[in-house]
Formats: C-alpha cells, sequence, structure tokens
C-alpha cells in the first residue's frame, strides 16, 4: 500500500504554509468548519492527480492575494504488498517525492523525485487515489457525464494507454463539433473534412468502449454486492453499461448520425453518449431511491472502486 507521510501546503487555498505527517495507517482529521480538512484531502488528490478534485481552475486553489501555490508530498510504501504490476515496481520499494508548483496561467510544473514531467498525464495511475465527497451524489442523481467521468478516473489510474486514447478522442470530438457549427456559416459542406474526423474517432472510439465495457463487467458485480452489504435488505439494485456501440459498428454510427449532426450542429453518436444505467427493482434509480439508498449506493460504487484500483494495481490506493 502507498500512503503519505508527510505533506507540506504553501499557499494553497486557506494554507499559509502548514506541514502534515502521518505515521499512522489510518488517519482521522479533525477540526472546526473552515479550518481546511477538506482542504488538506484535496491537497492529497491534487499530488495524485495534478488538479483539484473540487476545482476546475489553478486560480482558485490559490490563497487569497497570492501569486501561487506549491505542493509537497512524501510517499512511502509498506511492506506488505499484492504482486505489483510491472508498471509500478520502481515505485513500489522507496520513498517518493511530489511536487505540484503553480505560479499563473500557463505556468505550472509537476515533478517525481525532482525529475518534471513533459506531461501531467504521465503522472496519472502511479499513485492511486480514491476520493469521496458529499457533492458526489452526483454520481447518482446527475447526468450521464457524472458516470462517464467516474469510469474514465478509474480506467486512467489502471491503463495509462486508456487516458491517451481519451485525450486524443475528446481532442477530434471537439474539433468535429467546431466544423459542424461552421458549416451553417459557410454555407456549405465540407464531407471530406468531415470523413477525415470521423476516421480519427474510430480507433479511440473503439479502444474506449472495449475497455469501459471490460471494465464495468468488473464493477458491476462489485458494486451490487457492497450495496447489498450496506443496506442489508432485499432491494435488488442493477447497473447496466449503455453504449451506442453496443449493437452497432462505430463507423456505421458516425453515418446514421450523420445528417442530426448537421441539423443540431454536434456530433449525436460515440462513446461520448455512454451511460450507466442504474435501477432499483426495475425502476429507475435517481427517481425511487431514497436519500439513505442514494448513499448506500454511493458508497458501493466508491468500495468498488477502491477494490478494482488494489486488484488491477497490485497495492490498496
Amino acid at each position: 500500500m502507498q500512503r503519505f507521510t508527510k505533506i507540506t501546503a504553501t499557499q494553497f487555498k486557506n494554507y499559509s504554509f502548514s506541514t502534515f505527517n502521518f505515521t499512522e495507517r489510518i488517519i482521522g482529521i479533525c477540526g472546526l468548519n473552515g479550518k481546511g480538512k477538506t482542504n488538506l484531502l484535496d491537497a492529497i488528490y491534487y499530488l495524485c492527480f495534478t488538479r483539484s478534485y473540487f476545482t476546475k481552475t489553478d486560480n482558485l486553489n490559490t490563497q487569497f492575494d497570492a501569486d501561487g501555490f506549491r505542493l509537497e508530498g512524501i510517499t512511502a510504501t509498506d511492506v506488505f504488498k499484492e504482486a505489483v504490476v510491472i508498471e509500478t515496481e520502481s515505485l513500489s520499494n522507496k520513498i517518493n517525492k511530489i511536487i505540484c508548483v503553480f505560479k499563473g496561467v500557463g505556468k505550472k510544473e509537476v515533478s517525481l523525485n525532482d525529475v518534471p514531467y513533459a506531461k501531467y498525464s504521465e503522472h496519472i495511475g502511479k499513485f492511486p487515489c480514491v476520493m469521496v465527497a458529499p457533492d458526489d451524489i452526483g454520481l447518482i442523481m446527475g447526468g450521464s457525464e457524472e458516470r462517464r467521468r467516474f469510469i474514465d478516473t478509474v480506467i486512467s489510474q489502471i491503463d495509462a494507454e486508456y487516458l491517451q486514447q481519451l485525450i486524443i478522442y475528446t481532442k477530434v470530438l471537439q474539433q468535429r463539433n467546431s466544423l459542424l457549427k461552421k458549416f451553417p456559416e459557410q454555407g456549405k459542406v465540407d464531407w471530406t473534412l468531415l470523413e477525415v474526423l470521423d476516421e480519427q474517432l474510430l480507433l479511440p472510439g473503439n479502444y474506449i468502449y472495449q475497455k469501459r465495457n471490460d471494465f464495468t463487467q468488473q464493477l458491476i458485480p462489485l458494486a451490487q454486492q457492497f450495496y447489498n452489504q450496506i443496506a442489508s435488505n432485499d432491494e435488488v439494485v442493477t447497473l447496466q453499461y449503455e453504449s451506442q456501440l453496443n449493437n452497432s459498428d462505430f463507423f456505421v454510427i458516425l453515418n446514421q448520425f450523420r445528417q442530426k449532426d448537421f441539423i443540431l450542429q454536434r456530433s449525436n453518436g460515440g462513446i461520448h453518449k455512454d451511460d450507466l444505467l442504474i435501477q432499483l427493482n426495475g425502476q429507475a434509480f435517481k427517481t425511487t431511491a431514497s436519500q439513505g439508498q442514494r448513499k448506500s449506493l454511493l458508497f458501493a460504487l466508491k468500495l468498488a472502486e477502491f477494490e478494482l484500483l488494489k486488484i488491477n494495481k497490485g497495492f490498496a490506493p
């Protein structure tokens, strides 16, 4: 198990300069409201993902009137571990130092053991992490993008190539949507260029679909198992991975939606429409479940996430 033994936060949110030493495996963080308990958890998440769990821009993570922030984390690995996969062997038996420095828009650096990353995405998965917060109920009650983000976050920590393919797909999809919006403005349709972008979507789209399909086959039984343990009653919760690619080839889907895409000026076919269908006793979960049932399912999904990371990485996140 990898764990943080020390974290230093400088000008990060409400911390001017604070150092935290963690000597035990299980840590409880206590304090009055507004003193920074959640901010400390967010600092841990940031050191694992190079971004905040709660805010989209680093300016919002910077202490008021400061021009940037710095986070430093020291990790160690417990002696007990299961068979560690090859990609993490170099990190599994030593102390590691992670530093994240933000100096303003476009001025950010992330390093591991004093070696800067060329791309932040190279850091994802080296220090797997599971976070749960009150607003995470959106995973249950929110739109499909919330559930896709959950799935993508877990798989990206397991499979580095998945994250790269996701980045490629997102970039090409943005280009495709931009092109669709230009067609009415230009008064003509460049089908040739659209076909080029469609071709560029196929490889990453099919890769992402296959990985999501494989992942949800592991996730669903674990989530159901944990929910039954938490709820301890006869409730039947079912989860199902929904994708247009379940029943049709991606190339065929893109062609089928082409006219609709032109009319609506956005891409309507692809893995960016995937969802995780959740039902309670055969009915839509978000409209029939109680507050307690929603929280139970949220914890069940997070516990399943923890277990899958542990299984696939070879050590607990």
